[in-house]
């Protein structure tokens, strides 16, 4: 993986490349596969004996299995991972890693890759220029009728020069992924570049967003996948919305870098992702084959030229959502409070889009990210970039994008997930307590923690074993939007009470009987129960047969209780 900054060695790739005008795709080659089940293959550089390891859904203690497994192995634990996904990164032996693989609660393994970005200079800027009005020329102004203030805009880059006049005390430190308690202010340039366009004063499309420094990658450009994962996964567990996020990176395919990119965008955040500036010879390749620009719910840019073309190392395909200004653009830089410097690269494009996204969300506040992607979408200029490679050829355009009212898509406010419950030993039943302010519920999914589900308004579920299970309801509303609401659920399984329970399952001319006996139960009657529902209140004078209205093979599970009480027998199943 890398920055997509047009880089030195890029740039004279390409000058070899545009000889032949634009090469076909090609494709990186891939790593070996592990030998292991659900061990996945990386495309780019591999990392040597270093893997990111992603865990099941049902794993409630990342850090725990984490520590587990790697010590286990003998490795060296790395990163832990609980929001954007669940799981770890890790220096592990490749025998190590194949075995971790294998282990039920893990979903896959990769290889980690390496990270990495070069820039070069040339030019003059025009990009805010650009984005403001539908047609060239060019008009030498910028205008726009909201300035971004109150959104956090985080750059997941090689950090910040947050003390650069640019940013007027507006860039803060968010998360170092490079050096441990370190403040992610940038030594290398890119990341500071990046945020003067997201919202600087001068060369910023926010200008008063809030600037928060995700530092991924280190003074040289260089990181890793493991890393960049572990400022998204930050950004998912502390952001503050309103709020957007640029990653102007990229390279081979990653599982757990989508997942992770694809899960931060679900908990409310848009990100705009570089297409990427092609293969390292400088052509152009398919934006689907590389992470994270092939996130669906992402807005991946592709860059135009001034002249409204698309540049031909910016990549290709179906993956790319529109295009914005990647060439000469001029902006902050990381080597003085005043420097500037000009590069070019879908890197440069991005945040053009991420400064549009601030915008849009300070004007609706309570846009989802799904409704920013749509709503910047729906605003650009159709049809307008030439040499696209793709059916989205679309430019920004950001003056459609007003003070408080939106941008010509009326915003949906998201309805607001909550539930009660109550429970009797091991069955729980769950309310609907979800609200919507201006529209109503239109489904809902539940998981129950223990790999059960259910799309009932008010459903009950009976857990196998004595716990805490976290529940989960998702309402969708009548405009698409969603939230989500989590709660821990503690059930307790019922005292037996030294209630004793027998069963015998027979046929009398094809029917099913099952004779029940007991000891042990008080009182004058118990209530038999058949597959956790009631079926009779008896005397309890030892013994019941149950006739079941069915011919045909299955299993029945009984359970005897002191009438009306949660004082009951152990189940025991009857299978014909």
């Amino acid at each position: 993986m890398r920055l997509w900054t047009r880089g030195s060695l890029v740039l004279t790739a390409f000058a070899l490349a545009a000889c032949n005008d634009v090469a076909p795709p090609t494709s990186a080659v891939p790593m070996p596969e592990i030998d292991a089940p659900s061990f996945q293959a990386a495309v780019g550089q591999p990392i040597p004996d270093q893997y990111i390891v992603v865990f099941n859904s049902r794993v409630s203690d990342a850090p725990g299995l984490a520590r587990q497994l790697v010590n286990a192995s003998g490795g060296e634990l790395r990163f832990t991972y609980q929001h954007a996904i669940r799981g770890f990164s890790a220096r592990l032996n490749a025998t190590a890693a194949a075995a971790i693989a294998r282990n039920p609660n893990v979903a896959y393994v990769e290889a980690d890759q390496v990270v990495t970005t070069t820039a070069t200079q040339t030019g003059a800027t025009w990009g805010l220029d650009r984005v403001d009005q539908r047609a060239l020329p060019l008009s030498t102004t910028y205008t726009y009728n909201n300035d971004g203030s109150g959104v956090r805009a985080y750059i997941i880059d090689t950090g910040i020069l947050l003390t650069h006049n640019d940013f007027g005390g507006r860039a803060v430190t968010g998360y170092d992924a490079v050096t441990s308690g370190g403040t992610a202010n940038d030594c290398n340039g890119h990341g500071t570049h990046v945020a003067g366009t997201v919202g600087g004063t001068t060369w910023g499309v926010a200008k008063g967003a809030t600037l928060v420094a995700v530092r991924v990658l280190d003074c040289g450009g260089s990181g890793t996948n493991s890393g960049v994962i572990a400022g998204v996964d930050w950004v998912t567990a502390n952001h503050v919305k309103p709020a957007v996020a640029n990653m102007s990176l990229g390279g081979g395919a990653s599982t757990a870098l989508d997942n992770a990119v694809a899960n931060s965008i679900a908990a409310g955040i848009p990100y705009a992702l570089a297409a990427g500036n092609g293969d390292f010879l400088g052509r152009q390749v398919d934006a689907c084959t590389t992470s994270p620009a092939r996130v669906p719910s992402g807005i991946t840019i592709g860059a135009t030229g001034s002249s409204d073309a698309k540049v031909s190392w910016s990549n290709y395909g179906n993956c790319v959502d529109f295009f914005a200004p990647g060439v000469s653009i001029t902006s902050a830089w990381y080597t003085s409070n005043t420097a500037t410097n000009t590069i070019s690269g879908t890197s440069m494009a991005a945040p053009h889009v991420a400064g549009a996204a601030a915008l849009y969300v300070k004007a609706n506040p309570g846009a989802t990210a799904q409704q920013v992607r749509d709503a910047l979408y729906a605003m650009t200029t159709k049809g307008i970039v030439t040499s696209s490679s793709t059916a989205n050829n679309h430019l920004l355009y950001t003056l459609d994008i007003g003070s408080g009212g939106g941008g010509g898509t009326p915003v949906n406010n998201p309805p607001t997930a909550n539930f009660t419950y109550s429970c009797s030993g091991l069955t729980c039943s769950f309310t609907d307590a979800s609200t919507d302010s201006d529209g109503s519920i239109s489904s809902r999914s539940w998981t129950f923690g223990d790999g059960g589900s259910s799309t009932a308004t008010n459903p009950s579920r009976t857990y196998a074993a004595s716990g805490t299970y976290t529940v989960t309801l998702q309402v969708t509303d009548n405009g698409g939007a969603t939230n989500s609401t989590s709660k821990s659920v503690t059930v307790t399984a019922p005292s037996t009470g030294g209630i004793s329970l027998g069963a015998s399952g027979y046929k009398v001319k094809g029917s099913q009987r099952v004779d029940l006996t007991w000891s042990g139960a008080s009182g004058s009657t118990v209530d038999i129960f058949r597959d956790n529902a009631k079926i009779v209140t008896t005397a309890n004078d030892g013994a019941h047969t149950d006739a079941i209205n069915a011919k045909s093979g299955g299993s029945y599970t009984y359970r005897v209780c002191q009438a009306g009480t949660s004082t009951c027998s152990a189940d025991v199943t009857v299978t014909f």
